[in-house]
């Protein structure tokens, strides 16, 4: 199990935390990851979501990172997508994150999850972001799942630092000369992604 496990994150990108040293993995868009170790997972959204989801008690917890909300209608072509694609959308992000914990003994009612992103931080952006914040609220309340809390919306891009040991979140607003660099980013990588066949703040929550 645990290397089926190591396996399924060999891809995750890590390095040493330049604050206290600690293991910290970057996940980028269409990615999660799970972990039970005392290590933080990091990642920057524009437009897109990520939701922290942990069991405080078991201090499992992970993070994904999602760019569109779902998948389109049973039948299309979008179905016959290959797994590490079909995690940028929110309906399989979410599963996954949430199934993962629950396979290595979290339980549902225990759960913290807390969720960041959907900014518009271009004005000749589409509202990818909004679409992104009402699928993750309605998802959430579907399954029964209170949001513990949120940072979602607004004008600017967020680096997300989360430590899933305690379910603690960092949030850190990233000024405004980002927002050309990450929406153009995220607009190749969705328009990649739909041509494929298969501020220095800290906010704590």
């Amino acid at each position: 199990m645990l290397e089926v496990e190591q396996k399924k994150f060999e891809h995750i990108r890590k390095s040493l935390s330049e604050e206290d040293g600690r293991g910290a993995a970057r996940i980028l868009p269409g990615e999660f990851y799970v972990t039970d170790k005392d290590e933080i997972i990091t990642t920057v959204l524009g437009s897109c979501v990520s939701a922290c989801i942990c069991d405080p008690e078991l201090k499992i917890g992970g993070m994904n990172h999602f760019m569109l909300p779902e998948m389109d209608e049973p039948g299309s072509r979008w179905r016959n997508t290959a797994a590490d694609a079909a995690h940028r959308y929110g309906n399989y992000a979410m599963e996954s994150l949430i199934n993962d914990i629950l396979a290595r003994g979290g339980h549902k009612n225990r759960l913290l999850i807390k969720v960041f992103g959907g900014g518009k931080i271009l004005d000749s952006m589409t509202d990818v972001g909004q679409h992104n914040i009402d699928f993750v609220k309605s998802y959430l309340h579907a399954e029964h799942l209170d949001i513990a809390a949120q940072d979602l919306g607004d004008r600017f891009p967020r680096k997300i630092i989360f430590y899933p040991s305690t379910g603690r979140v960092r949030v850190k607003k990233l000024s405004a000369l980002h927002s050309p660099d990450i929406a153009q980013q995220e607009k190749t990588l969705i328009e990649e992604f739909k041509h494929q066949t298969i501020g220095n703040d800290a906010t704590l929550f």
